[in-house]
């Protein structure tokens, strides 16, 4: 999963499982951190996702491989291969919301603790194309044998309140059709069965019975969501030396509004018996950070 410590080099933890009344949903938000020099540095945060993407895009039992021949042959060359692959299934569109879909794996699995199952990029035919389904898959199980599957969704927009909507309107077809053929979720549950990779043969065989519709355990799947929104805020200062403790004082505050966005829009979508996990990262311009990503991955110069 990484070394969750390294996020918080990036990010810093404003508020984490905040409850929304009359709903299971928590919502979690970070601020970006700011260094010794009073900045706040949305390219070094590209930068970290960048380094990161061959954890995300590669399916775990291609990249043990790649590992186990440069540890054979004393080199790097067959993980920089992957990595290269990887750089390969981003979009260069201008509007990708890629970056949001990367950060939101980054604080599934090293703030959550919650692994990626099924990656939208492994699928991905045309880098110039977007997949459509949901930002990713995540599952855990609990204590008495209930799989919960998380589906990713995420969106990085300048205004908070369309992106929880948009987020959230997107999410709940995920959660709240029935079950049966036609629904929305059933191509990514046909995938789970079939390309998950857990680089763990008897773990894949076992996580794969969930999905068989001839298993008993196809009933103990309880359906989940992890969301991201990432937007403007003017919680960092524009012309002068940011002070960590004053953006935390100022992102609580907003905090409010967010939250009550996000809980009224629960209630529209009717998703207020589903654990829901909502981020927010606020930015200093979402369109900057689209267009830092862009560059660390080398496609925008």
């Amino acid at each position: 999963m990484g070394d969750p410590d390294e996020l918080q080099v990036h990010l810093q933890l404003v508020e984490r499982d905040v409850p929304l009344e009359n709903c299971s949903a928590r919502l979690h938000c970070h601020c970006l951190t700011v260094d010794g020099n009073g900045k706040v540095k949305p390219e070094r945060l590209a930068e970290f996702m960048r380094n990161a993407i061959v954890d995300y895009a590669i399916p775990k039992s291609r990249l043990d491989a790649a590992r186990q021949r440069d540890a054979k042959y004393n080199s790097g060359s067959a993980v920089t291969a992957l990595y290269n692959e990887a750089i390969g299934t981003f979009t260069d569109l201008q509007n990708t919301g890629e970056g949001g879909e990367m950060l939101l794996y980054l604080l599934a699995e090293r703030f959550l603790k919650v692994p990626l199952v099924l990656c939208k990029m492994h699928l991905k035919t045309d880098s110039h194309m977007h997949y459509h389904g949901a930002d990713g898959v995540y599952a855990s199980v609990n204590d008495n044998g209930l799989l919960k599957l998380f589906w990713g969704e995420s969106k990085v927009y300048a205004d908070p309140t369309a992106a929880i909507r948009d987020c959230l309107t997107s999410l709940a077809p995920f959660l709240v059709e029935a079950d049966h053929e036609d629904a929305g979720r059933e191509r990514d549950l046909v995938l789970l069965s079939d390309k998950t990779d857990l680089n763990d043969p008897d773990l894949t065989a076992a996580f794969r019975k969930y999905f068989d519709r001839t298993s008993p355990l196809s009933n103990r799947v309880e359906y989940c969501g992890i969301a991201l929104i990432a937007f403007d805020a003017e919680v960092y200062p524009k012309d002068s030396k940011a002070v960590a403790e004053e953006i935390l004082s100022a992102t609580k505050e907003e905090m409010k509004k967010w939250t009550k966005n996000v809980k009224n829009r629960i209630g529209v979508e009717k998703l207020e018996s589903f654990d829901i996990q909502f981020f927010c990262v606020p930015l200093p311009s979402a369109e900057g950070f689209r267009q830092s990503f862009l560059k660390a991955l080398g496609i925008k110069k």
